[in-house]
């Protein structure tokens, strides 16, 4: 049994993405012959703060997120977005290739008792898993005695304009403990790629 815990990886972003909106935005206007090496940024922050959010869906980001199952089905909750997530159909973790054993991820903030509950009762369900599939059920029947903290990895992608809805909702105080940490990475990754569209949301969020 191994206990991993969550995580955040940048897969693919839009190149020079402030760019790649003011140019899509000008469109609009017919301005484009106003723009310059400088006036991305501007033009991307009078867009956000005007509310003219439409112009953002023109850039795009792509993250693996490695979570648990029950965090994961928060998350594909998102459907303005595009996702690939391990499948437990299919995975045998059984095999050589995922070491013959299962991988949860840890709830935060457990105390001594509570830990110790928590680990016997993923054992348990490990050596369950692995009893099924070894009497020849295939992984999709053997799963059903998985629990939600089980690890697993999805790709999610999507436009600015949605990653900010998510990064708004799911880095929220009021959001589930587990799936706070990973918008506020998928955040702090994004304000480096295009600052004048996040920025706003790490100032508001992360304190």
């Amino acid at each position: 049994m191994k206990i991993l815990k969550p995580s955040v990886e940048l897969l693919w972003v839009t190149p020079d993405p402030e760019t790649q909106i003011e140019k899509a935005g000008r469109t609009c206007y017919k301005s484009t012959s106003d723009f310059t090496l400088t006036s991305s940024r501007e033009f991307c922050t009078r867009m956000v703060n005007s509310g003219h959010h439409a112009m953002i869906e023109h850039a795009s980001a792509s993250f693996r997120i490695t979570t648990d199952r029950g965090i994961s089905h928060e998350i594909v909750r998102h459907r303005l977005a595009s996702y690939a997530q391990e499948s437990t159909r299919y995975c045998n973790y059984s095999k050589e290739k995922f070491g013959g054993e299962l991988t949860f991820i840890e709830p935060p903030d457990l105390d001594w008792w509570t830990k110790q509950a928590w680990m016997n009762s993923c054992e348990v369900a490990e050596k369950e898993y692995l009893e099924i599939i070894s009497r020849g059920f295939s992984p999709q029947i053997a799963r059903s005695v998985l629990p939600t903290c089980l690890k697993t990895e999805l790709v999610m992608t999507c436009n600015f304009r949605e990653w900010r809805h998510f990064i708004t909702l799911r880095s929220s105080k009021a959001a589930h403990p587990q799936i706070r940490p990973i918008a506020l990475a998928i955040l702090r990754m994004l304000v480096k790629q295009a600052p004048s569209i996040f920025e706003d949301l790490i100032l508001n969020k992360e304190s």
